[in-house]
């Protein structure tokens, strides 16, 4: 590799000295994401994100695009090269050709690459509409949201500080609502003290895994908040009586924070971690998937690399295009691992076993315990956590987990663990971490 060096004065023990400072040419700046040769939509918005080795952390990084084979060019940031990524608006200018450039200033560093732009996808017609600031259940986040019998169904979820409703910091109640509006309390809490028997009704629970599959709502697995795993599989096709399948451990055992889908006649469990801190176990963080025709046989798949480091903490679920998909997710803190992981990566696979990765780093923000749907031919990322920022409200979508745009103007608070629903032509925001009993519903605004 072609070296450059430049002669430098350098301040070495008070005294001024000539020295040779050398810079590694262009291939120690390489634009990592998105990719030569890409196809790009105009208005969506991507994440450049670029090595930065042996290149002065400090120094400053021109970012530019152009549309004329660098005949002129559009400054799009000036940025440290530290920062290692920049969010670019692709500019709504259709070509087959658009140079993008990053060139470390004060020196001959840099990396470009070619992209094509293509029409834009953007949908300027979402609105949000508020249904209610206080439905009648109390405030919780975590709780499952599944649509079944033409109703929005809530189960279960967490709130710690609310003794009357959750005795036993989650509970498992079941509500539904045909409108969001109006709700009723289908299934009252019976997690109410050591009494209980868990073989007769599920005990209370948050952020478990929760899908409509063989005409029956479904609970799969649990949360680790009664100092013990959660590791049975419950299903009602009524929301009242609920059936347990799982005299045993499931063998999947022990986890929380998975993330669950129903796909080609099967329920699929994917990733999720163990969490000593609140329940004897050893460390493990989870890169597998299992899955299930009845609940009861499971069967272990064995994806083949390249494919997701370990996670979970994903809320609701994404089968899109024939596809299951895995956007984003984390990891959860460990008395070993005192470090949360954060993604914001997208994958998608037809079988389990090969994957695809549509994106090394989408532009929302690096996120856990946000919630994902399908709504109006399009993926759905929402609200989160983040340690840097906290509580997000953010809301994105995708039709190919590539070209992402944002929906701007949130009305509603920042929040995680949301329940999310598709209904009734539209995408529905219901309570979280906000600890509000609110409701909202986003729709597609007729144009002419």
């Amino acid at each position: 590799m072609a070296r450059m060096i430049h002669r430098t004065l350098l301040v070495v023990a008070g005294f001024l000295v000539l020295a040779d400072v050398k810079w590694l040419s262009g291939a120690e700046l390489e634009i990592v994401s998105p990719k030569d040769q890409a196809t790009l939509a105009a208005e969506s918005i991507h994440q450049i994100v670029w090595s930065k080795t042996n290149i002065a952390p400090e120094k400053m990084l021109n970012l530019a695009c152009s549309s004329d084979n660098g005949i002129s060019w559009q400054q799009i940031a000036s940025v440290p090269i530290k920062q290692g990524s920049c969010l670019w608006n692709v500019p709504n200018t259709l070509t087959a050709s658009c140079l993008l450039r990053l060139q470390a200033v004060g020196n001959q560093v840099s990396s470009t690459i070619n992209v094509a732009i293509s029409a834009s996808r953007k949908v300027p017609s979402y609105t949000w509409k508020n249904i209610t600031m206080k439905a009648p259940f109390a405030v919780r986040d975590g709780a499952g949201a599944l649509v079944y019998q033409n109703k929005l169904w809530l189960l279960g979820g967490w709130n710690p500080g609310d003794k009357k409703h959750f005795p036993r910091i989650c509970n498992n109640e079941v509500w539904n609502s045909s409108d969001g509006l109006h709700w009723n309390l289908i299934k009252q809490n019976t997690f109410i003290d050591k009494q209980f028997d868990p073989f007769k009704d599920w005990e209370g629970r948050h952020t478990a895994g929760y899908v409509v599959f063989q005409d029956k709502m479904w609970i799969v697995g649990g949360d680790v908040n009664q100092g013990h795993y959660q590791n049975d599989v419950w299903n009602s096709s009524d929301g009242k009586t609920w059936h347990r399948l799982s005299p045993k451990d499931v063998p999947w055992a022990p986890r929380a924070l998975h993330y669950t889908l129903a796909f080609k006649d099967k329920i699929w469990v994917i990733g999720g971690q163990t969490m000593p801190a609140f329940g004897p176990s050893k460390e493990i963080f989870y890169r597998d998937i299992w899955n299930s025709k009845d609940g009861i046989h499971w069967n272990k798949i064995e994806p083949q690399e390249p494919y997701w480091s370990a996670r979970g903490m994903i809320g609701g679920n994404v089968v899109f295009k024939d596809r299951m998909w895995i956007l984003g997710g984390g990891t959860y803190d460990t008395p070993t691992t005192p470090t949360r992981n954060f993604y914001n990566d997208v994958w998608s696979s037809a079988d389990g076993v090969h994957w695809k990765q549509h994106t090394k780093a989408a532009p929302w923000y690096p996120r856990q315990y946000h919630d994902v749907a399908v709504f109006d031919g399009r993926m759905w990322v929402m609200e989160g956590y983040n340690r840097k920022g906290g509580n997000r409200n953010d809301v994105w979508y995708s039709d190919d987990g590539v070209n992402w745009y944002e929906l701007p103007d949130t009305p509603w608070k920042p929040r995680h663990a949301a329940s999310v629903f598709v209904f009734d032509n539209g995408l529905w925001m219901v309570t979280g971490n906000n600890f509000e009993s609110d409701v909202w519903k986003l729709v597609r605004k007729e144009t002419n």
